[in-house]
């Protein structure tokens, strides 16, 4: 609870040197950017450990910006190993500097572009970065094999909208309604869209 209480000074301090959250949402911080990347803790509890996997569930974002969705993913489950990445420098150095704060040791981060990230993970997250046909080419090589969740491993993603023409590609994917779980207007239209990979 105090990590994700410190999260709004620092935003609010970062934001004012290099704009990582549009001016009009850093008021709606709590709601707009941690409740909606932590959609995605309501469609999976990542395990503290996996059979013959020394580091347990490991999670790469891919495009997290200023560190959404993988740092209120971080500090809810304290024991999965996150990877933060994304193309933008100067985001990743936001990121660094609240991850540093929290003191957040479950946290890697990388400059770079996902097709370049070396190593397997059960789980890929993301919020919005492209649509999902480039996001899959990008991650699809990307994801572990052995599956020890109660969903199975692949992409985690945080949409909004009508998304029947950019999932027809993907008939197995699997779509929770952020409404059904947060009872504010903000997730009306709010998605995770599951796709096992």
């Amino acid at each position: 609870m105090e990590q994700f209480a410190q999260l709004g000074d620092l935003y609010a301090e970062w934001n004012s040197q290099i704009n990582v959250i549009s001016r009009k949402d850093i008021d709606q911080l709590y709601t707009r950017h941690v409740l909606h990347s932590l959609g995605i803790a309501c469609v999976v509890r990542f395990r503290e450990s996996l059979p013959n996997t020394p580091g347990g569930t490991r999670v790469m974002d891919v495009g997290t910006g200023g560190g959404f969705p993988g740092i209120p993913l971080a500090i809810m489950f304290p024991k999965t190993n996150f990877h933060l990445i994304d193309a933008i420098g100067k985001k990743i150095k936001v990121v660094d500097a609240v991850v540093e704060a929290l003191q957040l040791k479950n946290v890697t981060t990388q400059h770079g572009r996902a097709e370049k990230v070396k190593g397997k993970f059960d789980f890929i997250v993301s919020r919005a970065v492209t649509n999902m046909p480039d996001f899959v080419s990008w991650t699809r090589n990307k994801i572990r094999k052995d599956s020890y969740h109660e969903i199975e491993n692949g992409i985690l993603y945080l949409k909004g909208g009508d998304l029947t023409e950019e999932l027809k590609p993907f008939p197995d994917t699997y779509i929770y309604e952020l409404p059904d779980y947060f009872d504010d207007e903000f997730f009306e239209t709010k998605k995770v869209v599951h796709l096992p990979l």
